[in-house]
């Protein structure tokens, strides 16, 4: 078998993350395949590559993904659970699998797609954010049923006042737009894919798609997900309704760049990489959980893991004060976080550090504070910005 291990969680000499496009992943398990390989060359090969030349472009990467994925930081194989990330992220890749990751909030859960996303550069991470209102249907397409019948009735009007016109002047037809208007408009421009269902359009590379907090849904909804999961494929019965063999063009969760959909059915060809979070607040049904490969993300309770996600993400601003000048004032700040995280009595999370470091700077750079000044800021910084997360009212 082919090397698996695609995402490597590496950095350049520079200290960021490397940057590797992901080539095609041949093998897969025949129990995992959704669709032959002959019929994607045949009918959607030519499609695929010409999509991801434009995700791949750097035009359609925002700066916040960037940042993320750039300030992401694996430690090293051998350090406990971290080895076992990177196991689990190329198994789900590899055995074409979901992935759900449960772990404390500030883990690193969510940047990771985004890490992975930016190593190896597939696009755009597909994010669909869970609440208790979050349904299948609505992430893999909506159907704008009202503006059709709008603009269904503007028409009708509108060819009605063309035929009154070419009577009233003794013209002829404007036949071409008169045919234009009986026509109607294209059913496809009132469909518009979401994350799910643009992350399960034939593809020769899998998108990453982040179902972020699944354990804030309803109860429902992973049972929902289990047939897409094990078929890789559903209907747009709006479109199955048409009962046509051409080709329906509709507009996605990617911004200008539609997809073709054939007799109302979307069936991937490579399995997208669909990364679920979760805080560990719900149980799964055991359904569910066969689909799934899972992994718990360790808390960065070492200082030293922690330096690292903190100059990651400070190194990337720009700024009169380097990264190294600060390093020496918040040092202390970070062992002191990391060694509270380790007593496991105080729950925090790693974004909690980050502000705070960002303010420390801030008070550090105030001009014409003496040190006595700057010592009561911080305590008093410390104070707001570090109350745990599972407390009394207050924080405290």
């Amino acid at each position: 078998m082919s090397d698996w291990k695609f995402f490597t969680g590496g950095l350049n000499r520079d200290g960021q993350p490397q940057q590797h496009p992901l080539q095609p992943i041949v093998e897969r398990p025949a129990w995992r395949q959704f669709m032959s390989t002959a019929d994607f060359d045949q009918d959607w090969q030519q499609a695929s590559e010409q999509r991801w030349t434009e995700l791949r472009s750097e035009q359609r990467l925002d700066t916040r993904s960037r940042e993320r994925g750039q300030s992401f930081r694996i430690r090293q194989a051998g350090t406990t659970g971290q080895s076992d990330i990177l196991t689990a992220v190329n198994s789900a890749l590899a055995l074409r699998r979901p992935l759900l990751i449960t772990g404390n909030p500030g883990s690193g859960k969510t940047s990771l797609a985004y890490a992975i996303a930016y190593e190896l550069q597939l696009g755009p991470v597909l994010l669909w954010p869970i609440t208790t209102r979050s349904t299948l249907s609505d992430a893999l397409y909506r159907y704008d049923a009202i503006a059709r019948l709008q603009d269904t009735q503007f028409d009708k009007s509108e060819l009605e006042l063309q035929t009154l016109l070419a009577k009233d002047k003794d013209e002829d037809y404007d036949r071409a737009k008169i045919d234009q208007l009986k026509q109607g408009r294209s059913l496809g421009d009132y469909i518009q894919l979401g994350p799910v269902g643009t992350a399960f359009l034939p593809s020769h590379l899998p998108r990453v798609l982040l179902i972020d907090e699944i354990d804030k849904s309803d109860l429902n909804l992973p049972n929902d997900l289990l047939n897409l999961f094990e078929e890789g494929s559903y209907e747009v019965p709006e479109l199955v309704r048409q009962k046509s063999n051409a080709p329906m063009s509709v507009r996605t969760a990617d911004e200008q760049l539609p997809a073709e959909i054939v007799q109302g059915k979307v069936t991937c060809y490579e399995f997208p990489l669909v990364i679920m979070t979760s805080n560990g607040e719900r149980d799964f049904p055991p359904a569910f959980l066969r689909r799934c490969l899972r992994i718990t993300m360790p808390d960065p309770a070492d200082s030293t893991v922690l330096e690292n996600i903190v100059g990651a993400h400070f190194q990337q601003e720009a700024s009169d004060t380097t990264w190294e000048q600060v390093k020496k004032e918040v040092d202390p700040l970070i062992v002191e976080f990391a060694q509270k995280l380790q007593s496991k009595k105080s729950s925090l999370a790693t974004d909690q550090l980050l502000n705070l470091v960002y303010m420390v700077r801030q008070s550090q750079l105030s001009a014409g504070n003496d040190e006595q000044t700057k010592a009561d800021e911080l305590k008093a910084l410390e104070e707001i910005l570090l109350r745990r997360l599972t407390s009394d009212p207050g924080g405290k």
